[in-house]
């Protein structure tokens, strides 16, 4: 395990050219408290409104919060959205000059509409794609090519990822392997769900997962027997070196094809909040893994783990190598990390701006951890991609709560914290307010509990685009009222005595 944490540093030097599907995933939130009196459908009362890169989109984003470089090749329309998925691969790092514009043809744009019960456990209840998959014009596809052979002489791995389109319809797919090939690039594709996997003929490894594997071969996958018959009839059609199939929570089946055997490489089980992009986490991961010089075993593995990180999520969420190493040292090292200085969270918190995800912050005394304060938790967490909690030190809490405060020292607080799934990250700060953390950090949402009028930190959070969510705190559950209770059933115990 410790020489794949020592990996993870060579995937700065890593570099991706990925052509594919590139997509505006916009997702709509909202509450449903009632049933449309025109139709027997809900009603979705609007309450903000998020957009972020999708399909291969999402693909770069991932690399560049891996640490890799990434150059885009693909099609876009002039319009709306597509300026708007130009400017958000920008600034994740991402360079754009291969995504060509193509009048007439929209931008491939998904847009989700989750509904929530009292601003928690959000739901999907319908998803309306808009796009056009016919065949690209002669003048587009030289373009493509040509930038894909700008791309690829830099010696970086091509990645191909197909959505079934029209991007790779027409033999393109073939004309970018055969590219990189000649070049002496490896290619990585993650395919669409088709029937024939032979426009992929000369990739060097494909990556499908168990549906999209089953389909194309006509094989049932129902044992190790089965996956290796799938994977040998997809080497057999591609000439590829090396098949991955991913199994979601039993990992992923790792086929050779020149010894013509395979094996399944195992994932760490995960809570599963949402699938959603957990294949293009795996994607991104072996793309850089593979760029940065690993074997498909060691790639496999970093694979599996992003995969079963980006599932514990709603929605698509930012992977870094940062996590990935907390998985690889193990739960206890896991929870130690998650604990960071005001320095080390400004770096992770910048890589995660990098790949578009959206931080929450929220901060406390958290003394004598208690339900109301999980629940509270684990509803500031929905509200993004990752939740920092900042506590206030043992210093501070005496400050603001008064000489025989806190009860419990600021460590163990901070290694409760750590403990909760729903918690990313816990800081500690000794200021009586949170005010030049939430300046360093600039986190997308603050989140605060109760009724109070003035939140610290809004006005400033605010001004720079972000946003300040109020959550309802759980009636009957408070620090205070734990602690008046201990006290009352210590006396009433003196006293039987």
């Amino acid at each position: 395990m410790e020489k794949l944490v020592d990996i993870l540093d060579g995937f700065d030097a890593a570099g991706v050219v990925l052509a594919g599907d590139f997509m505006l995933d916009e997702y709509v939130y909202g509450d449903v408290e009632r049933i449309s009196p025109e139709a027997p459908v809900p009603v979705l009362r609007v309450t903000r409104r998020e957009s972020r890169p999708g399909g291969a989109g999402n693909v770069a984003s991932i690399v560049r919060s891996l640490g890799g470089s990434v150059r885009c090749v693909g099609l876009i329309g002039q319009d709306a959205p597509g300026g708007e998925l130009i400017s958000q691969l920008q600034n994740c790092g991402a360079d754009t000059a291969g995504l060509v514009e193509l009048p007439g043809r929209p931008t491939v744009r998904k847009t989700r509409y989750v509904g929530l019960a009292q601003h928690k456990n959000p739901h999907q209840i319908l998803r309306v794609d808009d796009e056009d998959a016919a065949p690209l014009p002669a003048d587009v596809r030289d373009a493509l090519l040509n930038a894909l052979s700008e791309g690829l002489a830099g010696g970086a791995c091509l990645t191909l990822q197909d959505h079934n389109k029209g991007l790779f319809s027409a033999g393109l797919a073939g004309d970018m392997i055969g590219q990189a090939r000649q070049q002496g690039c490896k290619v990585i594709v993650d395919p669409a769900l088709i029937e024939d996997f032979s426009r992929y003929r000369g990739a060097t490894l494909l990556a499908p997962n168990r549906y999209e594997a089953q389909l194309a071969t006509g094989v049932k996958i129902s044992d190790e027997g089965s996956l290796a018959q799938a994977a040998g009839k997809i080497a057999e059609t591609t000439d590829a070196e090396f098949v991955v199939i991913t199994l979601d929570r039993q990992g992923s089946f790792l086929y050779r094809s020149e010894v013509g055997k395979g094996e399944i490489i195992p994932a760490e089980p995960h809570e599963v909040a949402d699938g959603t992009g957990a294949g293009d986490a795996v994607t991104a991961t072996l793309s850089v893994s593979i760029s940065a010089g690993c074997n498909p075993g060691q790639a496999v593995e970093l694979g599996n783990i992003a995969g079963g990180l980006e599932v514990e999520h709603f929605g698509v969420a930012a992977i870094t190598r940062e996590q990935i190493a907390r998985e690889l040292r193990g739960p206890g090292g896991a929870r130690r990390s998650k604990i960071m200085t005001r320095e080390q969270l400004a770096r992770e918190v910048a890589s995660l701006r990098q790949a578009s995800g959206t931080v929450v912050f929220t901060n406390g005394c958290f003394d004598l951890l208690h339900m109301g304060h999980v629940q509270y938790l684990i509803q500031a967490r929905q509200c993004g991609t990752r939740l920092i909690v900042a506590i206030n030190s043992d210093k501070s809490v005496a400050k603001v709560k008064g000489p025989t405060r806190p009860i419990v020292s600021q460590d163990e607080r901070a290694a409760m914290l750590a403990a909760l799934e729903c918690v990313d990250y816990v800081t500690i700060f000794d200021e009586e307010t949170p005010e030049a953390l939430l300046e360093l950090l600039r986190p997308g949402v603050l989140v605060k509990g109760g009724s109070t009028d003035i939140i610290v930190g809004q006005e400033f959070v605010e001004s720079y685009g972000g946003r300040v969510q109020r959550l309802d705190l759980v009636q009957g559950r408070s620090t205070t009222e734990t602690i008046n209770k201990i006290v009352e059933t210590h006396d009433t115990d003196s006293g039987d005595q």
